[in-house]
């Protein structure tokens, strides 16, 4: 990756920040929270304090930019930005930032899912080979030469089913985190999920291309791209107008700018293009891009028990589901980074938290779901976007950064520290 000619140094964006603040300059300060649907649930200094944490992450140099918001079951608690939207040209961060959130799109793609399931289109428990070709006869690898990437194999135990894709419990991997991924993915020019698998289906959790194939019988079942399903089905009932596998030309001056941390120093990174139409075929793993308002209010749907004001996307018992533990006895492991550029190890709960129908389902040790409550549900994206669901205490929260590598430490921190605040002061 080749920093940006106008990229700044650490040192440089610290001192920078630090000018500006002290010149009583809004543009790296966390914006005020303006007026919103309610504001039950945050008092004028605990919303204070909200924004001065984001502030405060972008003047440590935790991240560039950061846009966050909290919701309730009936509206928005709290919504604030801090830093920039693209440093080199000085331009503040928005609070209506349009983000790539990357894996943040497999939860719709499992709320897709659970849709056709209320429909009777399919079963949880059906094998993917009655949707999919290439998805019988199936083998896993039980020996693998790294330096050659040869590998042996052995048939598969049972079936693949949609349950297993939806709790990355296939046998599926990916290749910036799984090193025989990486190296298979690298020697074949394959995708992950035409590879043979890493393990037997329902053995092992490894976070996978598992959510593509997910997407794949969306679109085999409606006979729609993921993109007109979605706007039908979720995004256009939900009142989610930023959501898409595209950004309209007139919107594209709304998406940050990426970064990097290379050698501990953040720098502006060369992105690929904004597609200004939704590319074919769509991903059901990625591709798409939202902002913290329009995934707050599919956050909330949730947190609704599947619908917000008119809109009924799904039943309750389908949440609830969604947010019980599906993989038994087994836990969610840590990833290793394959790609170290991509990602560093992750997530937060491994050995601890198990995973429901799309979701990450928090455990009872506070050590790794620092203040949301057991039973919470989460997920991320690559460029560190982030959000939780809390059941218990009725709130949901959404943050995004567009930064690498995933689980950057600077990211964590900020994601925790906002989470901490959010807690402290929620009344």
């Amino acid at each position: 990756m080749r920093p940006h000619k106008t990229a700044l140094t650490f040192p440089a964006f610290v001192v920078l920040v630090g000018w500006l603040v002290s010149t009583g300059s809004a543009q790296t300060n966390a914006q005020p929270a303006r007026a919103v649907e309610q504001t039950r649930g945050f008092s004028d200094a605990g919303r204070a304090a909200l924004s001065s944490q984001l502030s405060s992450a972008v003047t440590r140099g935790d991240t560039p930019g950061v846009v966050a918001l909290v919701v309730g079951r009936d509206g928005v608690l709290y919504e604030g930005a801090a830093g920039k939207l693209d440093v080199a040209k000085n331009i503040a961060m928005p609070v209506n930032a349009i983000f790539s959130i990357a894996s943040m799109t497999k939860p719709v793609t499992s709320v897709a899912i659970m849709m056709l399931l209320e429909e009777g289109k399919l079963k949880l428990d059906d094998p993917v080979s009655k949707y999919l070709t290439g998805f019988d006869n199936l083998r896993v690898i039980t020996k693998f030469n790294e330096k050659d990437a040869t590998y042996e194999t052995r048939p598969a135990k049972r079936p693949m089913t949609i349950r297993h894709l939806l709790t990355h419990t296939s046998g599926i991997g990916y290749g910036f985190t799984n090193p025989i991924e990486y190296r298979l993915t690298q020697a074949t020019k394959k995708g992950e999920w035409e590879l043979p698998l890493l393990s037997d289906p329902g053995d092992k959790w490894n976070y996978s291309a598992s959510t593509r194939v997910l997407g794949m019988i969306v679109e085999k079942i409606t006979g729609a791209p993921l993109e007109t399903y979605y706007q039908q089905r979720i995004f256009k009932p939900l009142g989610m107008v930023d959501t898409s596998y595209a950004v309209r030309a007139a919107s594209q001056s709304r998406v940050p700018t990426q970064h990097g941390r290379v050698n501990g120093v953040l720098q502006e990174q060369t992105r690929a293009p904004i597609p200004s139409t939704p590319p074919a075929p769509s991903r059901g793993d990625g591709g798409l891009y939202s902002t913290v308002q329009d995934y707050g209010k599919f956050v909330q749907m949730l947190l609704n028990g599947g619908h917000l004001g008119s809109a009924k996307i799904l039943s309750e018992s389908s949440v609830k589901m969604m947010g019980k533990n599906n993989i038994g006895s087994v836990f969610v492991e840590l990833q290793p980074d394959a790609d170290k550029l991509r990602t560093k190890p992750f997530p937060l709960g491994a050995g601890h938290d198990k995973f429901g129908l799309g979701f990450q389902i928090a455990s009872n040790d506070p050590r790794f779901s620092k203040f949301r409550s057991p039973g919470s549900m989460s997920w991320a994206g690559i460029f560190n976007t982030e959000f939780w669901i809390d059941p218990v205490k009725h709130i949901g929260g959404v943050q995004m950064m567009q930064l690498l590598p995933f689980y950057d430490e600077g990211a964590i921190r900020t994601l925790r520290d906002f989470e901490e605040l959010v807690y402290q002061n929620l009344r």
